[in-house]
């Protein structure tokens, strides 16, 4: 009892003493804090906002300022507490669902970025401020070296022990990646999915929205009810046959048109 009165007192003489601080320094809310003196921390701040709620669209590369920022965001903690915020409401969301039983109930989930992390090869293309280089991806995507994304592991692992069919939709080219990305993909834990989707010779020069809207297209008149769909770049969450709901990832580091 003694012990709660101190600590309250103690409480409440450390909040006194920082309204006479605020005050004597005119300390206001909203305050910009840990800024450099030229102002980029927050500019690139509000780039990758603008980025990630797709008010920048059709971006190349990152802005050469904005190395550094991209470089804390990634790998100094935040990007992985906004990947486990966004998994922990997609499991809420799994767990008002009700798998009917029948086996078509499905997710779809990208691979790169989505499930696979390619942080290890743009760390060595200045996280995104070098333009991209497919001949570079391709050497590292067959090198089957990309670690999962620790948050998206344990969401996948749920979803397939719920009962639902988890299709994994990529971009990656299935002549000459598919050996490779399979491997990597099981060596990472991804295993029990329902099927892993190449983009084909079919879909050879044409958006990446328009070959996951028809590998969506398709599962659907296979009777296959769409409950989520999950990527890191709009381009995956964009088009037809959408599904129930779509969750977008972060990825500052490159676009896809």
């Amino acid at each position: 009892m003694i012990s709660a009165m101190v600590k309250r007192v103690r409480e409440i003489f450390i909040l006194f003493f920082l309204a006479i601080l605020s005050k004597a320094i005119g300390t206001k809310p909203f305050r910009r804090t840990r800024e450099p003196a030229d102002g980029s921390f927050n500019d690139c701040l509000s780039w990758r906002l603008a980025v990630e709620a797709n008010n920048v669209r059709g971006w190349r590369t990152v802005p050469t300022h904005c190395q550094h920022y991209i470089e804390t965001y990634m790998i100094g903690g935040q990007y992985e507490l906004d990947m486990n915020y966004i998994a922990g409401q997609i499991e809420s969301y799994v767990t008002d669902l009700v798998v009917s039983g029948d086996g078509m109930d499905a997710w779809i989930l990208d691979v790169d970025d989505t499930c696979l992390s390619n942080i290890f090869y743009y760390q060595g293309k200045k996280y995104g401020c070098d333009p991209y280089d497919p001949s570079g991806f391709k050497a590292w995507a067959m090198m089957g070296a990309c670690p999962a994304i620790p948050a998206v592991l344990g969401l996948f692992t749920k979803l397939v022990d719920s009962g639902f069919k988890v299709f994994l939709v990529t971009g990656r080219d299935e002549e000459t990646l598919a050996p490779a990305t399979i491997a990597n993909l099981y060596n990472q834990g991804f295993i029990g999915y329902e099927r892993l989707i190449f983009r084909t010779q079919a879909f050879k020069g044409k958006s990446a929205v328009v070959f996951k809207s028809e590998i969506r297209k398709q599962l659907m008149e296979e009777g296959y009810r769409i409950w989520g769909n999950i990527g890191d770049q709009w381009t995956d969450l964009q088009g037809e046959c959408l599904g129930n709901r779509t969750f977008k990832l972060p990825n500052p580091m490159y676009c896809v048109p």
